[in-house]
């Protein structure tokens, strides 16, 4: 998937949530069902994830090399992203359960800040999809928590299923 097309569907699944919470309770932010995230979770989760990744992008391509190498194997497309993504996820659920129970319930109060914080962040992420070079995106490599090693363009598009993955959720919750 070329890089303008990974922009445009980050685009789309970001759109999706938007829409979908514009129509949701407020109290749906704080409260969530037994032993799952709220709503205010799963966008403190999205923001988080985001971030760091806009901030890993915003390193020297040098740093990246000497930290993780380049990429040696043949590229993924998104279907194989989102079909690894999701084997991964049955594999290790109980470690997923873990590294997510310390995520922080944002309050009614923060909702606007933490939106506008997602809006802003995915916005960066697309800016930077449309401005890095082909060559940079198929070969520099960020290291996933549950999938390893992955290109630039990889986890990009990872990160457009990510979200279309916790918009999904969020419907079937409420």
């Amino acid at each position: 998937m070329d890089k303008v097309k990974i922009a445009n569907l980050l685009d789309v699944k970001y759109q999706e949530l938007f829409n979908w919470l514009e129509h949701q309770p407020i109290e749906n932010w704080e409260k969530g069902p037994d032993t799952k995230w709220s709503t205010g979770q799963h966008i403190q989760h999205l923001v988080d994830s985001l971030q760091l990744l806009n901030n890993a992008l915003s390193y020297p391509r040098f740093i990246l090399k000497y930290k993780f190498g380049i990429c040696n194997r043949k590229l993924r497309d998104y279907e194989t992203v989102v079909k690894i993504y999701n084997q991964k996820l049955i594999e290790n659920k109980d470690g997923a359960r873990t590294f997510n129970q310390k995520l922080k319930k944002p309050t009614l109060k923060e909702r606007d800040r933490l939106l506008t914080r997602l809006q802003i962040q995915q916005k960066k992420l697309q800016y930077k999809t449309v401005h890095i070079s082909e060559r940079n995106l198929d070969t520099l490599l960020l290291r996933h928590p549950l999938m390893g090693k992955m290109t630039v363009r990889e986890i990009i598009m990872w990160t457009a299923y990510h979200t279309e993955h916790h918009t999904n959720t969020l419907q079937n919750l409420y």
